[in-house]
């Protein structure tokens, strides 16, 4: 048992995996800091006056607006980091071991209709139904 976890362990995808996932933690931090001391500011000044930011009082509690923008900005710049750093490598890395891996979808496959039970899941070079096992011409 404890050499098949080690075996699992040391498998190279789950490596990169690692590896991966340490560099966007990182990542993490540096664009975290980036939109809380200066994205956030930014958008809190536009409200002018206020100390706050920008947002409302309701009820006593503030709703801070410019937080959830920085918060979105966050998102969206965490996830470019990831996608160009991570993913973007590691698809080149697996296409020249073979590995197709995060592909866009294909085109779906052409398809034909069966004459006799109307059937329209057929291949486009199957040659007999494979719902009513009769015979389809290639051209239907």
């Amino acid at each position: 048992m404890i050499k098949g976890f080690k075996s699992f362990l040391l498998q190279g995808e789950l490596i990169v995996i690692a590896v991966g996932l340490v560099v966007a933690l990182a990542f993490s931090t540096l664009i975290q800091a980036f939109c809380g001391n200066i994205i956030t500011p930014l958008v809190n000044s536009f409200e002018g006056s206020n100390s706050q930011g920008l947002g409302w009082s309701v009820n006593g509690q503030f709703i801070d607006v410019g937080a959830f923008i920085s918060a979105i900005i966050y998102f969206v710049i965490f996830l470019t980091v990831v996608y160009f750093m991570l993913v973007v490598p590691y698809r080149a890395y697996m296409a020249k071991r073979g590995v197709t891996v995060f592909a866009p979808p294909s085109a779906p496959a052409p398809t034909k209709s069966c004459p006799q039970c109307l059937s329209s899941d057929l291949p486009a070079d199957a040659l007999k139904c494979l719902h009513c096992a009769s015979v389809v011409s290639a051209s239907s």
